[in-house]
């Protein structure tokens, strides 16, 4: 089975940590986000990945290469410039077989696509939407369905009276039939699947699945973080999840590991961690991390080369690759701090502060 994945979105929501790496290879517990993608796909039969790029395609294609280090086989088709979910799906016609799954490359899900194909089939569906509860759907679009489970109508952005008799909004996973590509516009014209295709095939074979599991758009830190907590607790079903549990939930390198570390943590290989420095739980700490004395990291992701200075505490936060924090410094409530900033002693960031890549602070520069 084959999967078009689409992946040329900037990544704003998530700058800093977007802004000189591409959103589907940013690191999420241990590997590119979009491993986790590949992961799930694999497991439903999809060894055959096109993946969609546009901004910082190349750097897409350093970090994933071929695709046989996931297990699948992936090719890259390139938009020139921006051409919203229709034109890129238009983009990639020539590659496309009969059948395909096409699927937003920002969310981290386990929803059953082998149950979600069987409908397709069982219908004869033209294309087939994954849809999942939300609780609150009025940020979202809302899908209705008939009893036969065909789509009867869309509703974007519902009012609170639109939403008495269902709370199902597009989970960004579709079943399509190569054929609904020769009623879109010409390749190149800029189009969008859910706005301009899905709604012409209402009452012409488009059918919605409703579908359980683990659902999470991860566009922005605050769901970033939320994505790493459920993959540490287990609450999305993922290798990495199967293995911290096997593990007591702490997964931990061979040496360097001197403090205290609570779970659930993945401590990666290279990471020094004084001997009175707390971790945990919740916490991720990329290769060659240091932790200096007496400091505390709780709830966050401190990526790859990164140094924590002494009785420094870091809580609800995600530090970007090579970042240095100095001594007594907090750093707390969805702070971002993009690759290579500097950070000096007695410093205060919190409130979502967000520095971009190469920013210094000197010392007590911050105080909020």
């Amino acid at each position: 089975m084959q999967a078009l994945i689409l992946a040329g979105g900037q990544g704003t929501r998530l700058r800093p940590l977007t802004s000189q790496v591409p959103k589907p290879v940013v690191p999420l517990v241990e590997q590119p986000f979009i491993g986790y993608m590949f992961e799930w796909l694999r497991g439903h039969g999809v060894d055959d990945v096109i993946m969609s790029c546009g901004f910082l395609a190349d750097g897409v294609r350093a970090v994933l290469g071929d695709g046989s280090g996931f297990g699948i086989r992936l090719r890259y088709v390139e938009e020139p410039e921006p051409l919203g979910t229709g034109g890129a799906l238009k983009f990639a016609e020539e590659l496309l077989d009969e059948r395909f799954f096409m699927l937003n490359g920002d969310v981290l899900t386990d929803i059953d696509l082998t149950a979600q194909l069987a409908q397709h089939e069982r219908t004869g569906a033209r294309a087939t939407l994954a849809l999942i509860g939300v609780d609150d759907p009025s940020a979202y679009g809302l899908v209705r369905r008939r009893p036969d489970h065909s789509v009867g109508e869309f509703l974007e952005k519902p009012g609170a009276d639109q939403v008495l008799d269902t709370n199902l909004i597009n989970a960004g996973a579709y079943i399509m039939e190569r054929e609904v590509l020769a009623d879109m516009a010409p390749a190149g014209t800029n189009s969008s699947i859910e706005r301009d295709v899905f709604p012409r095939l209402v009452d012409h074979g488009l059918f919605g699945y409703e579908a359980t599991g683990y659902w999470l758009d991860i566009g922005t830190p605050r769901r970033y973080l939320q994505g790493t907590y459920d993959i540490l607790e287990g609450k999305v079903i993922t290798n990495v999840g199967a293995r911290l549990a096997d593990a007591g939930m702490r997964l931990l390198p061979n040496g360097g590991v001197q403090g205290r570390v609570a779970a659930p943590a993945l401590i990666s290989e290279g990471c020094q961690i004084a001997p009175s420095a707390s971790i945990g739980g919740r916490v991720v700490l990329g290769r060659g991390v240091r932790i200096g004395a007496g400091a505390r990291v709780e709830d966050s992701v401190v990526l790859e080369g990164a140094v924590i200075g002494a009785r420094t505490q870091i809580r609800g936060a995600i530090i970007g690759p090579d970042v240095v924090i100095g001594d007594r410094c907090h750093v707390d409530g969805e702070v971002v701090l993009g690759a290579g900033v500097r950070v000096g002693n007695d410093n205060v960031l919190t409130a979502g502060a967000r520095i971009f890549p190469g920013v210094s602070l000197p010392d007590g520069a911050i105080k909020f």
